[in-house]
């Protein structure tokens, strides 16, 4: 019996100079800032499932189980995750495609060619991975976004953050490489979150990220709740703060940390007092 298609085309379209956003799950996402991008920018209208993925040839169903539909005990619906390829509607001269579901567990090299080949039918212009990492910075700064590029021409390009070092690698830089090898512009986008708010939802991450996602591709995406939600997470924490002297202490060795522009890693304060506490803060108002 022959093996099944990795990947099933829905419909077959005609796009203009399009981009291609990675957002999927599983990869480094440090509070949930690439999930609520996604979310932006499939709110209202989630768009046209152009393609599918076999998710039982990517995944590992005991680790990401289907989900049950039950009604009275009765069986109706099973669930399973899905990796799928939306086209959003767009405005713009550029068409905006979002692959989006969780990273796959298996062949990843198969899984990085179908989304070349979809890049290439697809005439893809760029490709932009998304995702989110703890540092040493502070919530009072704006949020650095940093940066991989498939090429150095594109890191020629781009007004963000650049290091070299090594680091263990999600599916995104799998494609990112691929892509970049076949011609199509490709980078990583990553937001810098204060390491103390990691595990909460912080939207000034988020909104940097749809901001600079921008700013790669010339695409107005609107910021929809974030921009407010990020106003308010500022406030509450900057509320938190103030009360505790040692608090602002830490934060000041932060900032002047931030503001040096200097690999101060092993002169910062120890943020798990605050960390804690900041955390509690944010459970207790509902935004954890």
């Amino acid at each position: 019996m022959p093996e099944r298609p990795l990947v099933e085309i829905f419909e077959t379209v005609r796009l203009e100079s399009p981009v291609l956003v990675l957002a999927l799950d599983g990869w480094i996402d440090a509070a949930g800032a690439v999930r609520d991008v996604r979310q932006q920018l499939m709110a209202g209208d989630p768009g046209r499932r152009i393609a599918r993925f076999d998710t039982d040839r990517l995944l590992d169903h005991r680790a990401r189980r289907p989900t049950l539909h039950l009604v009275d005990g009765v069986s109706r619906r099973m669930e399973w995750p899905s990796i799928d390829l939306f086209l959003l509607e767009s405005t713009s001269d550029n068409d905006v495609l979002v692959l989006h579901g969780p990273e796959p567990d298996h062949e990843w090299r198969a899984f990085s060619d179908a989304v070349l080949d979809l890049c290439q039918d697809l005439g893809v212009q760029m490709v932009v991975g998304l995702g989110a990492y703890p540092a040493a910075v502070p919530h009072t700064r704006p949020t650095r976004l940093a940066c991989t590029a498939g090429s150095p021409e594109m890191a020629g390009r781009l007004d963000f953050l650049t290091a070299t070092l090594e680091v263990p690698a999600g599916v995104q830089a799998v494609i990112e490489m691929a892509t970049s090898t076949a011609g199509i512009a490709s980078t990583g986008l990553w937001a810098q979150v204060p390491h103390y708010l990691a595990a909460s939802s912080y939207p000034p991450a988020a909104l940097a990220l749809l901001n600079g996602l921008g700013e790669l591709t010339g695409v107005s995406f609107p910021d929809g709740p974030l921009a407010e939600s990020a106003l308010a997470t500022l406030a509450r924490l900057d509320d938190l703060v103030a009360r505790n002297p040692e608090h602002l202490t830490m934060l000041e060795k932060l900032e002047s940390a931030y503001d040096d522009l200097y690999d101060l890693r092993g002169q910062l304060p120890d943020g798990e007092q605050l960390a804690a506490e900041l955390e509690r803060y944010l459970r207790n108002h509902g935004d954890s």
